[in-house]
């Protein structure tokens, strides 16, 4: 028997080494909105917008993995590639990739201020 959930990614945990900075990055960048959760044995800041479905993530302190190593995470961003790519650069991260054309739309790489991979999306 073959596992096929609906969404095979349900909850992403980004290691960043400044929290606020990064949160505001994140916000800037992506357009949503974060919200500091400080139940757990850490303050974490949750990526908003999956109440419903609870498939979201969130960005906490700890240590970016070094030199690549780490897994990518895609985002939904809103707006076009074009201006996703000028809040990237303004907001201190880098864009590593021209926009890379799929079937439902158009990513681009990134490394957001820590060093940590991400894909932007725009759909088609």
């Amino acid at each position: 028997m073959t596992y096929q959930p609906a969404h095979p990614v349900v909850w992403s945990e980004i290691p960043v080494t400044d929290l606020e900075a990064a949160s505001e990055f994140y916000a800037r960048v992506t357009g949503m909105a974060l919200r500091l959760d400080e139940v757990g044995p850490q303050p974490i800041m949750i990526f908003m917008g999956a109440e419903e479905t609870g498939i979201a993530g969130h960005l906490y302190a700890g240590t970016p993995a070094k030199d690549d190593a780490g897994p990518t995470i895609h985002f939904a961003a809103h707006g076009t590639l074009e201006e996703v790519t000028t809040r990237v650069w303004d907001a201190g991260g880098q864009v590593v990739s021209d926009p890379i054309p799929v079937p439902d739309g158009r990513f681009i790489y990134c490394k957001d201020p820590d060093g940590n991979s991400i894909g932007l999306f725009e759909a088609a």
